[in-house]
């Protein structure tokens, strides 16, 4: 008796086993997928100008400044990006641009095209081209949005439609002689035949010709124009105007003849839009889509300031970034929109010293009383060996840096370093321009899919986050 009752049981697991293994084998419930995505890219916002950001910002309000969070540092997904370009250790912007918007790394100074096309030679541009994400949005039946500070030609917004041998190819008068007459467009003229709903910018020039105070070879060329009466769309020059533009019609933003103002230098009664000003346009215009969109919105002149060597300048475009993407977050659905934020490439900018908490982010390094390797007193900056102070902010190269002409006579003494907003900092090796930094960017992420944005990932997965949370690949 006993062993048939074992017997009975143990035909009754084995069969169950199958039916236990299928269940395991069941699909996964499905991830969230996002209708929306947003990418934020601030350009040259690496890691150490968040961290001056977030002070600079809380100080502006009365604040130490340490414990404060800029609005994407509370999103809860958060990876590092590596940054370099196929053939660079430190790469630049269309390269890294080209990665986030193809999928694909690629060389340092081309749009679009894959590492085995040589930087400016118009037929290997034409022999390897990319996926282009706004045109993959706009076949798939979504709504486009490119937003910028900058010249809406360069390099970062250019990414999104482009394809170009060589990132300065923004007007036709750009592309060499030899290189003309051979099937490549300018980056201008590309844009003007692109499929977009939203394109809000600066670089007028780029787009007319002489009569309308441009560059373009034909001196009447119009090409908004020719954009407008293909599109139905409406071309806008100032914030008024684009306030003031029908919100059923696509809409073309140029606000300045090259690059949006400086934050720092921009009026009360300044007619161009701010970056937050744009982003609001953009979500308002493209969220009556159906399909959804992707905006991407960049914060460009945060870099041109570093390359300036004006730290003040940079940390003020960056809390203005900070700005539009708080506006995003308040104004989407968190259900079905996706929002990153993320840069393309850091700068070799640094926070430096043993700075007193709360110390002025702008000003001179002073350490607390008795902190620092020597000690100090909290209220005076210590000098360096060379009898002088220095400022908690610096670069490692840069305008600010010093060099001894061949005829200067004498010992070449370092001035007394600037402090405050309009301050160039002064830095190690004497350049024109201060360089990129080859570190790694964050990104931060919220919404269906941000939970990709983890660990350590190559700058081109991002494509990849984005085109996984809107449901094209799995």
């Amino acid at each position: 008796m006993t062993r048939t009752i074992l017997a009975a049981l143990l035909l009754a697991s084995t069969a169950a086993a199958p039916a236990l293994a299928k269940d395991r084998r069941a699909k996964p419930p499905e991830e969230p997928r996002a209708k929306n995505v947003i990418l934020f890219i601030g350009d040259g916002m690496g890691i150490s100008t968040i961290t001056a950001a977030r002070i600079y910002e809380a100080q502006k309000r009365g604040e130490t400044g340490e414990e404060n969070q800029l609005s994407f540092e509370k999103f809860p997904n958060v990876a590092l990006v590596k940054t370099y370009n196929t053939n660079a250790q430190v790469p630049d912007s269309a390269g890294t641009a080209t990665a986030m918007h193809s999928g694909v790394k690629t060389r340092i100074g081309v749009l679009g095209i894959g590492p085995e096309a040589e930087k400016g030679v118009c037929r290997d541009a034409l022999a390897h081209p990319l996926p282009l994400l706004g045109e993959q949005v706009k076949a798939r039946g979504l709504a486009l949005g490119i937003v910028t500070t900058t010249r809406i030609t360069h390099a970062t917004p250019a990414s999104v439609y482009s394809r170009s041998a060589d990132r300065d190819w923004e007007s036709d008068t750009s592309i060499p002689e030899n290189q003309q007459g051979q099937g490549c467009k300018d980056i201008a003229l590309q844009l003007a035949e692109a499929k977009f709903d939203v394109a809000l910018g600066g670089g007028t020039a780029m787009f007319y010709g002489k009569k309308g105070g441009g560059r373009r070879a034909d001196p009447a060329a119009d090409l908004p124009a020719a954009w407008a009466a293909k599109n139905g769309g409406v071309v806008v020059r100032d914030a008024a105007s684009l306030a003031a533009a029908p919100m059923d019609k696509p809409v073309f933003g140029l606000f300045n003849p090259s690059h949006l103002t400086f934050m720092a230098d921009r009026k009360p009664d300044s007619p161009e839009p701010t970056l937050t000003d744009m982003t609001a346009q953009a979500i308002a215009r493209l969220k009556g889509d159906k399909d959804g969109y992707y905006l991407m919105v960049e914060g460009g002149r945060i870099d041109h300031a570093h390359h300036a060597g004006q730290a003040g300048y940079a940390l003020e475009e960056a809390v203005e970034f900070a700005r539009a993407v708080q506006y995003a977050v308040d104004h989407t659905d968190p259900a079905e929109t996706l929002i990153m934020v993320t840069a393309d490439h850091s700068h070799v900018f640094t926070i430096a010293g043993y700075p007193k908490r709360g110390n002025d982010i702008l000003g001179l390094m002073v350490p607390p009383a008795g902190g620092g390797e020597d000690g100090g007193d909290g209220e005076t900056a210590p000098p360096a060996l060379d009898g002088k102070p220095y400022t908690t902010l610096g670069y490692a190269n840069g305008p600010g840096g010093l060099y001894k002409d061949d005829d200067d006579d004498g010992e070449h003494e370092r001035p007394m370093p600037e402090t405050g907003l309009r301050a160039r900092q002064q830095a190690l090796v004497p350049l024109g321009s201060e360089t990129h930094g080859g570190e790694d960017v964050a990104l931060f992420a919220t919404g269906p899919g941000a939970e990709r944005a983890r660990g350590v990932i190559e700058q081109n997965v991002i494509y990849t986050i984005i085109t996984k949370a809107l449901g094209w690949e799995k």
